[in-house]
């Protein structure tokens, strides 16, 4: 069986998930839409895709979809969420991160997927990686004893100046489009350390470096029970960082290029007293895995793996981080 998938957006992102529906045999691209004409034409042209739409509803009447993925700027995820859960017409819904831009909207986006019995699923590819399947099977084997913190990195510069940073060159510096490192960034790392931990933290510490309007970089400290911690640093102004360290009396998780590793090999070090022991796991395409697990969602009825519960809590920490770096005070939650 193969499900009729649909793309609200055709900007950069959306070129992953075309790629995606491309790779797995769960899954056909058959419709676009977007509210810029050229960008259409440039996306169905590269991905074979000829019906595009400037209207959303008119996408929804006609072609019978199946999965529609949010591909827009973080603002209107929510409005666009709730929207094709109240149309009727959709079986899933694959929203990018950031989920959305507050709790509240999170809960009103959650309750229209239970009301409506449409699944939601926020997109966080990473989760779908057999390298993080493992690491977390492996916490929860004892590899590295009593699990006691994580620390990790997001940082992209990319060889672009602050001169560049502006909010018109990118939504990810414009802070009307939901940009900010925090937004854009220290998210992955937040919901890594959430689903590391198996609980929300009791409280957040944050600061800020301030670019034009949003946040260029961030430091976070997120404290879970027992005084166990996350340690994050994000930011679009230092030189390129991405792991993850997980720690534990017994032991410690080293992954690297730990979010943004499309068809490259990675490992996990793991290691111990007795030295360390590498884990290999092949090249994949983390937006393949991804989508190829909504499709068995909708096949046989499985759980997600993100719940819209968890999508929640994402978001009451991102709201937390926000209010601690601008007022440089400690949230507690």
């Amino acid at each position: 069986m193969s499900y009729r998938v649909g793309l609200v957006g055709t900007g950069g992102i959306a070129r992953a998930h075309g790629n995606a529906c491309q790779q797995i045999e769960e899954a056909e691209l058959v419709a676009i839409y977007d509210v810029s004409q050229e960008q259409l034409d440039k996306f169905g042209e590269e991905f074979g895709v000829a019906a595009r739409y400037g209207d959303l509803d008119e996408m929804l009447t006609k072609e019978a979809l199946d999965i529609v993925v949010i591909c827009t700027w973080g603002c209107f995820h929510a409005e666009v969420g709730i929207q094709l859960c109240n149309s009727g017409q959709v079986k899933a819904v694959l929203c990018e991160k950031p989920f959305t831009q507050t709790a509240a909207q999170a809960e009103a986006l959650v309750a229209a997927s239970k009301e409506s019995g449409v699944l939601v699923a926020e997109a966080f590819k990473f989760r779908h990686h057999p390298m993080h399947l493992k690491a977390q099977e492996m916490i929860e084997a004892g590899a590295i004893g009593d699990l006691l913190n994580v620390r990790s990195t997001f940082c992209t510069n990319a060889g672009r100046p602050a001169s560049q940073r502006t909010p018109a060159s990118n939504w990810r510096f414009n802070k009307a489009k939901g940009g900010g490192s925090i937004y854009d960034l220290a998210c992955y790392n937040i919901h890594h350390a959430r689903f590391v931990f198996g609980e929300e933290p009791v409280r957040v510490f944050a600061s800020q470096e301030l670019g034009i309007e949003a946040d260029d970089a961030a430091s976070i400290l997120l404290v879970f029970s027992r005084g166990r911690s996350a340690q994050i640093s994000v930011g679009f102004n230092s030189f390129n960082s991405q792991y993850a360290e997980i720690s534990g009396h017994a032991g410690m998780l080293r992954l690297d290029s730990v979010w943004n590793n499309e068809n490259r090999a990675v490992n996990i070090e793991h290691m111990t007293q007795d030295g360390v022991n590498l884990v290999e796991f092949e090249a994949c395409f983390q937006f393949a895995e991804q989508l190829r697990h909504l499709c068995e969602c909708l096949r046989d009825g499985v759980l997600h793996r993100i719940s819209g519960e968890h999508s929640i809590g994402q978001m009451r920490v991102l709201d937390a981080v926000k209010v601690s770096m601008e007022s440089g005070v400690v949230v507690e939650l």
